[in-house]
């Protein structure tokens, strides 16, 4: 690497190897500066580059199970979401007095809390999900969200109805994803370089129905008032809104991919709460638009197409069109039946991703051994292609992480050739 400072007499310092040489010219040279300039700033984005996708390309089980579905892989890979957080006692660690959205924006703690998973269970994941939120895309789209503890998400002012004035203005707020989440694209690129290899780095957003139920209700909820009202009084308005973070959420995935994500997921945490008439129009729609326009956005962009991951939870009654929505991996709960999920599926190309129920790791090693051995029964046994051992969603806050290491190490045992 050859690198140049500009001292005012043209002084150079050639580092190679390590070693530094330093040459003196005259002053009259100084109007070369701006060509050396030039040069240090092409050596530096190279070196900031995150390593090549071939350095967890096919060699990476994920990578072939989703890139090559239909052929058989040697067993499945696994990770879990929400696999880097609370649960572990590294985590509080390296929060320490930070909130939630701190840790988020901060590159090095966030690219930290990434790879805590990855270290403690070395050998038995095979991906890394970067620590961010959801919520991240509300934030950027002009609302304030805050993480309560113990509490989970807060909009202070959630929208309520058309005319509230706010709506308007997120509608027609002009979103600088690259400027407004600049924080998790560095995170990216960090976290892609301390892996080096070791397994692939997988980005995400939410779901725009997802998405749009929070900045609505503003917060969690069991009832979910509020959003139907929306949908039900407003629904017109609702598809605006929907549409315009379905476009948010395209941006933001591509932005990830060229930071350095090799595959990415959008979680829609919610899409169980609407009817199945209700999912067809207020959440399947938004979901074909992100795995329609992501590749043509990536292709604009110059970069490879990559793996999309579709968590619609929940919704189990719409597995069949799910699997028409153009996602390579289609992720599912507890509540889905897996041999019943492999019939649906049929000959098409999609892989599935779950089920565990996350309750399984409060019980004991039977328990964890149950719970595996009925996963692999009815999607990787008879079968060994199409499926990636994972949860049925997160991993919760209590459970003891030697638990978890024992569930992935029931799955290796289960599974293996």
């Amino acid at each position: 690497m050859v690198g140049f400072k500009n001292t005012g007499k043209l002084t150079a310092y050639f580092y190679i190897l390590g070693r530094v040489t330093r040459a003196s010219a005259p002053a009259t040279f100084q109007s070369h500066f701006f060509l050396i300039d030039r040069h240090v700033a092409q050596f530096r984005a190279i070196e900031e580059r995150p390593a090549a996708a071939s350095g967890v390309g096919l060699s990476c089980v994920l990578i072939r199970c989703v890139r090559r579905i239909g052929q058989k892989v040697e067993r499945p890979p696994m990770w879990v979401m929400r696999q880097a957080g609370r649960y572990l006692p590294e985590y509080h660690e390296a929060k320490g007095t930070r909130d939630f959205f701190e840790c988020c924006r901060d590159a090095e703690v966030a690219s930290t809390l990434t790879l805590q998973p990855v270290e403690r269970f070395e050998g038995l994941l095979d991906a890394a999900i970067i620590f961010s939120d959801i919520l991240v895309i509300p934030q950027a789209m002009g609302m304030q969200v805050e993480m309560v503890d113990k509490k989970g998400p807060h909009f202070p002012n959630p929208l309520q109805s058309p005319a509230d004035g706010q709506y308007e203005q997120v509608l027609g707020r002009e979103v600088d994803v690259a400027a407004e989440l600049d924080y998790v694209y560095k995170a990216i690129t960090l976290t892609r370089k301390k892996l080096a290899g070791r397994v692939p780095l997988i980005g995400f957003c939410g779901a725009p129905w997802t998405l749009f139920c929070y900045m609505v209700e503003g917060g969690g909820t069991k009832l979910f008032a509020q959003v139907k009202t929306w949908i039900y009084k407003y629904p017109e308005e609702s598809k605006k809104l929907l549409a315009k973070i379905a476009d948010v959420c395209v941006d933001h995935l591509a932005l990830q991919v060229k930071a350095g994500a090799q595959a990415v997921m959008v979680f829609d945490s919610w899409a169980g709460e609407l009817s199945p008439a209700s999912f067809k129009e207020f959440s399947e729609p938004y979901l074909a638009h992100i795995a329609q326009k992501l590749p043509l956005k990536l292709q604009e962009l110059d970069l490879e197409k990559v793996p999309m991951t579709v968590f619609p939870k929940g919704a189990w009654y719409a597995l069949d069109s799910v699997c028409n929505l153009g996602y390579n991996v289609v992720g599912m709960d507890w509540l889905q039946d897996a041999a019943e999920a492999v019939k649906i599926r049929g000959d098409r190309n999609v892989v599935f991703q779950g089920n565990a129920d996350p309750g399984c790791l409060y019980g004991s090693k039977a328990a964890i051994t149950e719970a595996v051995e009925t996963m692999v029964k009815g999607f990787w046994t008879g079968n060994n292609k199409g499926w990636i051992a994972n949860l049925g969603h997160g991993i919760t806050p209590g459970v003891n992480p030697d638990n978890l290491k024992f569930f992935f190490e029931e799955i290796h045992r289960l599974t293996k050739p």
